[in-house]
């Protein structure tokens, strides 16, 4: 091996992990889950539908029988079918309530009506 080809690989090791990292950067972009972690999800789901609600919606015992977060993330971590299930249970509530918010958002706000002031002015 040459003394030169040791220090290329190096370089262009580095240059591969430096794409790998981009490329994962990218792939991860349009992921609503990315950087949540199981534990934020339970959290929330708990806060806005309650251990009841959540076990009506997806059928597990850790919803249902003596619920909490700690048996939850020990069930979810090593089944990843009800994980998933959980996971977009997540989605469409964030996006059910993502959308009230916008509704409430719109219906709240009028516009005033300036045409009033504009024939007052006239006459």
């Amino acid at each position: 091996m040459l003394p030169n080809s040791r220090s290329n690989l190096v370089v262009n090791g580095e240059l591969k992990l430096a794409l790998n990292k981009e490329f994962l950067m990218t792939e991860q972009q349009n992921n609503p889950l990315h950087g949540l972690t199981l534990q934020f999800i339970l959290e929330k789901l708990e806060q806005q539908l309650g251990f009841e609600k959540m076990g009506q919606q997806v059928k597990i015992n850790c919803f249902t029988s003596e619920p909490s977060i700690k048996s939850s993330l020990k069930f979810l971590r090593k089944t990843p079918w009800a994980r998933t299930e959980v996971e977009q249970l997540y989605l469409s509530t964030i996006n059910a309530s993502a959308s009230q918010k916008t509704k409430k958002q719109t219906e709240a706000f009028v516009w005033p009506d300036i045409t009033k002031n504009n024939t007052d002015k006239n006459t």
